[in-house]
């Protein structure tokens, strides 16, 4: 097959794995994998190593590198303070008792040499967060436990990274002969060789994006320019120094609080899919139908060995005098999927590991992928049964933010929590905030729109967001802010106070708001007026004999339909483009006195 033609194939497969995966809501990692085996070992379409020949080990590297100053550019200095003694046990004790743990099963119980075995543990420590978030929001864990897995798998995925490509270096300089002295100083140099490239490249183009000396549209394509820029030079100046030197400037440029930050992510993301797509698939149809027939039952044993054994050990041995309780231990202890970051690291290590002569090498990748596939099947169809059985699964469908603290909000808040739904107020106003206090409400006191906001734990639940403050351009910028994280169909806000047309100066563009709820004939005044003169908040359940257009037949005039909560506890606010009602929904309407 012609290059083109198996470029296009496995971007084209890649895409619609991923849209699929997001359908099925299946991990999109199992539906990648499972299309690259069927186009190469399998169905023999595409052989990427015969289509791009010798080239191709060299695109997987700077696309590794893209990838890691990804996982660098995520990890938050504030992230290493605030989260809590279990991630942070996790994240430290955790990853030598992995790293150790890791080791005596892949020599011991998988008969791999001890410089493959020590590699393929480093490998193994990461928890990807490209894996760990997408089973999170399947899950609906309690925020608390939810925690624990979404920061280990954050902070983990460049320290694990880190410790993997210090091994590699390390046995790719004592193989040259060098001694042990010798390769213990060549790893000195790397890593200074990488702070110093990467994290001067970092903090320069940071500097250059503060004194607006590079426009707008050009800062997304200049960071991949640069990474790549950065990934050449520094293994230029020492070999196999790269990997560290992109992860360093993405530490470096994720903290230095850029007001580009949050655009520069967004594209990273977008970019991120696309590569891990194309590695994913890449990577599994590079595999040899001989390497893979190398699978005996002494890896089997050893892929046992990690998710019986080490996992569970590591979990129980760092959370050790810690507040967290045997429930959350158990399922913490489970589930520890690996994902892209672990299988492109060992595409990007093992050849040269071959070409050094270890034993056991071409192993390397085989064995990631067998655990890659058996983590991400068992642990992404078990999450849920699982935390069901241990009583972690959070109530409802989600969390309902909303944001301004009236009373209208507030007895609105009180009789979604009557329902059974996860209902959080936010305001800037610690007074408007008390009734909602003192009725038991969840409050969050402070802007939403803060950094502190983005480091609060209780937001990470929120599905749903409704903006119910009384300035209209105030709650169209909190519903462009959790677009990207919710969805566009899942930010809803309050309507302007007239009946203008979307084309009036004084409006916000339709594209920057959220949905509209209710009507256009409501608004934040209305609403409180109306609180005043006695309206009510009324629940009514839709039966097999009591049907959705009866309730709102039934309704008195002028009554305004504020939301459906399913039986599922999933809630949804009323727009002009709601569907009708089904038997279980429960209609909550705000009527006036009867």
């Amino acid at each position: 097959m012609e290059p083109s033609l198996a470029l296009v194939v496995i971007l084209v497969s890649g895409i619609l794995c991923q849209w699929l995966a997001w359908r099925l809501r299946i991990p999109a990692i199992v539906l990648l994998a499972t299309a690259g085996l069927l186009l190469g070992p399998i169905g023999g379409v595409v052989n990427p190593i015969d289509n791009f020949g010798s080239g191709l080990n060299a695109v997987i590297q700077l696309f590794v590198a893209v990838i890691l100053f990804e996982g660098g550019l995520n990890l938050q200095l504030h992230e290493l303070r605030e989260a809590g003694r279990v991630v942070r046990r996790l994240t430290s004790v955790g990853v030598v008792v992995a790293w150790v743990l890791g080791t005596l099963a892949a020599h011991w119980v998988g008969g791999l040499s001890w410089p493959v075995a020590l590699l393929l543990a480093a490998i193994l420590v990461v928890t990807g967060p490209t894996v760990i978030m997408p089973l999170l929001k399947h899950a609906n864990l309690n925020r608390r436990t939810a925690s624990y897995l979404k920061w280990e798998g954050i902070i983990n995925d460049p320290l694990g990274v880190l410790l993997a490509v210090i091994v590699y270096q390390y046995f790719l300089y004592s193989g040259e002969g060098g001694g042990l002295v010798a390769a213990l100083s060549s790893l000195i140099v790397a890593a200074l060789v990488a702070l110093s490239i990467g994290g001067g490249g970092g903090f320069t183009l940071g500097w250059f994006f503060r004194r607006g000396w590079i426009p707008e549209y050009l800062k997304a394509p200049m960071i991949i320019a640069v990474i790549l820029g950065i990934y050449a030079l520094s293994h230029l100046v020492l070999h196999e120094s790269g990997l560290l030197a992109v992860t360093v400037m993405g530490i470096v440029m994720g903290n230095m609080r850029l007001r580009s930050i949050d655009e520069m992510r967004r594209f990273k993301e977008y970019i991120t899919i696309i590569l891990v797509s194309f590695l994913f698939v890449v990577l599994t149809a590079s595999l040899d139908t001989e390497i893979l027939k190398q699978v005996n039952w002494r890896m089997v044993a050893m892929l046992l060995v990690f998710l019986f054994i080490v996992r569970p050990a590591t979990v129980w041995l760092s959370t050790i005098g810690v507040d967290c309780n045997w429930r959350e231990r158990l399922l913490i202890g489970w589930i520890a999927p690996r994902g892209v970051v672990a299988a492109a690291s060992a595409g990007a290590f093992a050849p040269a590991m071959i070409d050094a002569g270890y034993a056991g090498a071409e192993l390397l990748v085989p064995a990631v992928f067998m655990v890659i596939f058996a983590t991400v099947i068992l642990h992404g169809f078990s999450l849920g049964p699982m935390a069901v059985r241990l009583s972690l699964r959070a109530e409802g469908s989600g969390r309902v933010l909303i944001v301004g603290g009236s009373p209208w909000t507030i007895e609105l808040g009180q009789v979604l929590k009557n329902l059974k739904v996860d209902v959080l107020v936010a305001d800037t106003d610690w007074a408007r905030l008390r009734p909602a206090r003192q009725q038991g409400l969840a409050t969050w006191y402070g802007e939403i729109l803060s950094e502190k906001a983005e480091e609060a734990l209780e937001l990470d639940g929120v599905k749903v967001v409704l903006a119910a403050t009384g300035n209209v351009a105030y709650n169209s910028m909190v519903c462009n802010h959790f677009a990207a994280e919710v969805g566009r169909n899942k930010v809803y806000q309050l309507t302007d106070a007239d009946n203008s047309d979307d084309s009036d100066r004084r409006k916000v563009a339709h594209a920057r708001r959220g949905i509209s709820v209710f009507s256009r004939k409501v608004t934040f005044g209305s609403l409180w007026s109306n609180l005043i003169r006695d309206w009510k908040f009324q629940k009514t359940r839709v039966t097999d004999e009591f049907s959705g257009e009866s309730i709102i037949m039934q309704l008195p005039e002028q009554s305004i339909m504020v939301a459906v909560v399913n039986k599922d506890g999933r809630l949804d606010w009323v727009t002009e483009e709601s569907p009708g009602l089904k038997v279980g929904d429960t209609l909550v309407s705000f009527v006036p006195p009867q």
